[in-house]
């Protein structure tokens, strides 16, 4: 299978999974990478887990207490008046993307944001009492049999993992075990309909469809997710050269790491890559 990886010119792993377990790697699936903005989905499902036994609620308002010290330095960001932890989200808090600024109104504008992305760890650790690392290291890494995520950075930004650990994760992502199968649907569906917004690397998107924590492919184009990926698929990409990619509909999930940060080499590679699984998989091919 490492043919699939043959369009890239540094190291990287591939990873798909269904439900059962892993059908396929290419490249070195136990090296750890950084994850960059897949650090979020996992921090969101740390945030889901907390939601799901009533230690937070999706409508609680954000704060002083979630707003000090949020930055980097120990700087505190502005406090968004109305904003709730849903909003934080789903990017639609009103924060700019790495400043303590507010740029719109809570819920009138997706920008995109790792300053709601720190805000929102802060809410968890106040709402769980636990710090960030412990709690998805005992309600994440623990249950899913995670081995190598190294969750010790931001939670926009600074976690670390393996394809092979990713790829746990996109399978409890496909069939939730952690939260229930309810709010899971919730997370999975468009919150805040209707708003554009700029999709880092790919420009101003008239619908910048998200659910929370979890970009929705919908109907975007051009995508990084190729022209195979149905419109409910979600997942992430980060700027490291990572991404996960969860396909509902044919019970896939697909993980990728590499040495390269991303840049045109992903735009052009990501959707032929991501397509050829798809097309495997639809022809029935073994391990595909």
């Amino acid at each position: 299978m490492d043919d699939l990886l043959a369009p890239f010119s540094f190291p990287c792993a591939l990873g798909v999974a269904g439900t059962g377990g892993t059908l396929l790697t290419a490249g070195d699936a136990a090296s750890v990478h950084p994850l960059a903005s897949v650090s979020k989905p996992i921090a969101a499902l740390g945030a889901l887990i907390a939601v799901d036994r009533s230690l937070l609620d999706l409508e609680a308002p954000v704060g002083p207490e979630e707003t000090r010290g949020a930055l980097a330095g120990g700087a505190d960001a502005e406090v968004p008046e109305g904003a709730t932890v849903r909003h934080l989200l789903a990017h639609t808090a009103g924060f700019a993307f790495d400043t303590g600024a507010l740029l719109a109104a809570p819920g009138s504008r997706r920008i995109y944001s790792n300053t709601g992305f720190e805000v929102l760890g802060r809410a968890l650790e106040q709402a769980t009492g636990t710090d960030l690392e412990t709690w998805l290291e005992d309600e994440v890494c623990g249950p899913l049999g995670l081995r190598d995520l190294e969750a010790s950075g931001s939670p926009a930004a600074g976690f670390r993992a393996s394809v092979q650990d990713l790829l746990l994760i996109g399978r409890e992502m496909l069939a939730p075990t952690l939260v229930d199968p309810a709010l899971w649907r919730e997370a999975t569906s468009v919150q805040f309909p209707g708003l554009p917004g700029v999709l880092p690397g790919y420009g101003r998107q008239k619908h910048n469809d998200w659910g929370l924590g979890l970009e929705i492919r919908d109907g975007k184009s051009p995508h990084w997710t190729g022209e195979r990926s149905g419109p409910a698929s979600f997942g992430h990409f980060g700027q490291s050269g990572s991404f996960l990619l969860l396909d509902p509909d044919r019970g896939l999930a697909l993980a990728f790491l590499g040495d390269e940060p991303f840049g045109p080499s992903h735009v052009e590679h990501w959707p032929g890559l991501i397509d050829a699984v798809l097309a495997r998989h639809d022809a029935g091919e073994p391990g595909a």
